[in-house]
């Protein structure tokens, strides 16, 4: 499968020129990648257009290397590379949630295929008025099956070259399906999903609204991305999610068993298989969260509790958190707290750093930019330690905090920073930093809770395990 002719990408923003362009470091996992003067000719400043075989076959690499990105402005049109035009179904599982329902049919433009998948609603009269006001196709289930289920069930009707699953709670821009469509001219890409922002409503004011709006869980960030385990972006939600029809079917789409973390299943599955998925946040969704403490809560349990399932089906990927060995050795220097902690902190950063320079041989500054990439795995270290304490393995953290001051000062350290850091990089909403810590520690109370949960009925620790990665893998 060759990328079209017109197709543009443009370097990620964590990926380097260096040596005036003789090499480029960067994508996930960090790699060099070194070009020869024939590859950096094709190279416009940070962006290269496919004209030939050989600029087609760069470009992939990247892509395939997490380097470049789309340019979405100037992504062709599937039906100018022999695609044809793409058509597009949009299924809408739902259960009650007729004024959402309604909310979300008048977003869609009229004449676009639709497909309401009723999920055992307790009023199914009220969706089925709202469909037949707004010629949706309606497709009623008498049992209540789950969201993945009924996604299924609709995506089993679709007879166009492309279906756009949205979440009843959901407000739909008109540009964001047409804008997402246009990431299949890559031939590569099974789906293509926008950022999930928060809708302002007018019971979205209170302090729990304001913290969703700026750290929710399926908000993914303002950079684009291509979606693969263990990288920044691992997974997307599927609240709204544009995919190639055949290629669900050849991989059975969502997992029925699943109600909960379906949408990573899905999302490894297809990685698995060869394809991309492309995180597109120039467009968005706005999502409906909950406005609830009580409901918030549990909801934020409920995506805890996937944990298990994901780590049967997807054990290399689902690990609490994945360390390189030395990184591993400096965060238990670290947690220490002793005398010789500083020290041998310092040696194990430095020895990392003068290996990675190894491998940097021949560019212009091999030891500056090896301790740029050490000293950041390093603070990811520091940070993945944090969550350890206080989200994934807070049970443990609470019962050592009683026998160990060591343990208690690491844990109000860690969550003292998280708070502080994340303060000072978001944008607040107007919410104060004392409800905004509160929020926070709520958030990893609740997950962590669930994935604890779903441990203890899957009599196995797996979804408890972090991860060492040595370099064979």
């Amino acid at each position: 499968m060759t990328l079209p002719t017109g197709f543009t990408v443009t370097l990620d923003r964590g990926t380097r020129v260096l040596d005036d362009g003789r090499a480029l470091l960067g994508g996930q996992p960090t790699r060099l990648l070194r070009l020869t003067p024939r590859a950096r000719a094709l190279l416009s400043g940070r962006s290269l257009r496919v004209r030939d075989a050989a600029s087609a076959f760069l470009a992939d690499r990247l892509l395939a290397n997490g380097m470049a990105n789309p340019h979405l402005a100037v992504l062709p049109d599937p039906a100018a590379v022999g695609e044809g035009a793409p058509s597009c179904t949009y299924v809408i599982p739902v259960r009650d949630r007729s004024e959402q329902l309604a909310r979300l049919l008048a977003c869609i433009p009229s004449g676009s295929p639709v497909i309401v998948v009723d999920d055992a609603s307790l009023a199914p009269e009220r969706v089925a008025a709202v469909a037949a006001e707004h010629s949706a196709r309606l497709l009623q289930l008498q049992v209540n099956v789950g969201p993945a289920a009924a996604r299924n069930a609709g995506l089993r009707k679709v007879t166009t070259s492309h279906v756009a699953f949205v979440d009843s709670d959901i407000v739909l821009p008109r540009e964001t399906v047409p804008a997402l469509l246009r990431h299949f001219a890559d031939p590569s890409v099974a789906m293509a999903v926008p950022r999930i922002t928060a809708l302002t409503t007018d019971s979205s004011h209170g302090w729990i609204s304001r913290y969703e709006q700026v750290r929710s869980s399926l908000d993914l960030g303002t950079k684009p991305a291509s979606v693969r385990p263990n990288s920044p972006v691992s997974w997307v939600p599927s609240a709204c999610v544009v995919a190639r029809v055949d290629t669900l079917l050849a991989v059975d789409g969502f997992d029925e068993r699943l109600r909960v973390g379906e949408d990573v299943d899905l999302c490894w599955r297809l990685v698995e298989s060869g394809w991309r998925i492309r995180y597109e946040p120039a467009v968005h969704a706005a999502h409906e969260h909950r406005a609830h403490l009580v409901d918030w809560f549990r909801r934020k349990i409920d995506y805890g509790t996937g944990a298990h399932p994901l780590a049967v089906r997807h054990p290399r990927d689902t690990a609490t958190a994945v360390l390189a060995p030395w990184s591993a050795a400096l965060l238990v220097a670290v947690a220490a707290q002793r005398r010789w902690s500083l020290p041998v902190a310092t040696a194990l950063w430095t020895t990392a750093t003068l290996r990675v320079a190894r491998t940097l041989h021949g560019t212009a500054h091999p030891v500056r930019e090896a301790a740029r990439l050490t000293t950041g795995g390093a603070v990811n270290a520091l940070a993945q330690g944090g969550a350890l304490l206080t989200r994934h393995w807070w049970p443990v953290t609470a019962a050592g905090c009683l026998a160990s001051r060591r343990i208690r000062r690491a844990a109000a350290v860690a969550a003292v920073a998280d708070v502080a850091l994340e303060y000072r990089r978001r944008s607040t909403n107007g919410i104060d930093p004392i409800r905004y810590a509160v929020a926070r520690r709520l958030d990893d109370l609740a997950y962590g809770t669930g994935v604890w949960l779903s441990a203890v009925r899957g009599r196995s620790t797996a979804a408890l395990r972090l991860r060492v990665a040595t370099r064979s893998r």
